[in-house]
């Protein structure tokens, strides 16, 4: 590996520690404080209590309330992994899709979080792994193939989630799992997992850069034995 090569490996050694960019730069789960604070439906969702939930529904208030980051009760519970109280939100009229301030909906919460029986859930209610979502114009599929979540990966696949989005960055999933990615295990089975699904493996980003160029400047030779057995040139 010559000089520019380690350099780049070790920036995005630390994007990878960081997250970026589906990281606390963005993505925002809340905190201890905001809890704390929390009334009604919010507080409810953070518990997951389900019960109360449906009483303070019955009572009049809102599914779709917001806290000061826009996230809903819905959006709470998602974080929390709170299943029933997901459930009940939904029943009651909470949209599945709704987006919070930088525009994170249940699917890519559940995505970036690694949370497949989540997911699920989300994908269960109605939440469509189509959204656009994020600061980046991005999607779940890309946030996870980002972070090498492979198993989250193939679920949002066979939920028909978009294999060639590109985002504000330039970049595909196909992509996000080479340039943001470590080239180990995790990474190239999310790459696979995308390949056989039909992503375009010579959709090149905004600098003219194949995912094939892309891996092979990375030194990362089994995402570039899988690219060429998918004929990318």
């Amino acid at each position: 590996m010559n000089l520019v090569q380690t350099i780049i490996a070790g920036v995005i050694s630390w994007l990878l520690i960081v997250g970026w960019p589906y990281s606390a730069y963005a993505q925002l789960p809340p905190s201890s404080t905001e809890k704390s604070v929390y009334t009604g439906l919010l507080a409810a969702a953070a518990r997951g209590d389900a019960t109360q939930i449906k009483a303070l529904i019955a009572q009049g208030e809102k599914p779709d309330v917001r806290d000061a980051h826009g996230r809903t009760p819905l959006h709470i519970a998602a974080y929390g992994g709170h299943h029933e109280a997901m459930r009940v939100l939904v029943d009651a009229g909470a949209d599945p899709n709704a987006l919070e301030n930088d525009r994170y909906d249940i699917v890519t919460i559940a995505a970036v979080a690694n949370d497949v029986p989540t997911l699920k859930v989300a994908l269960s209610l109605g939440a469509s792994a189509k959204n656009i979502t994020s600061r980046y114009d991005g999607t779940a599929l890309i946030a996870a193939a980002h972070l090498g979540h492979a198993e989250i990966v193939k679920v949002l696949i066979r939920s028909e989630a978009p294999l060639d989005h590109v985002n504000n960055l330039g970049w595909t999933a196909l992509i996000e799992s080479i340039v943001l990615g470590d080239g180990g295990a995790r990474h190239t089975e999310t790459l696979k997992a995308l390949v056989e699904a039909g992503a375009d493996v010579n959709l090149a980003d905004r600098d003219g850069q194949s995912p094939l160029s892309l891996a092979r400047s990375r030194g990362y030779e089994e995402m570039v034995s899988i690219l060429r057995r998918a004929g990318a040139h």
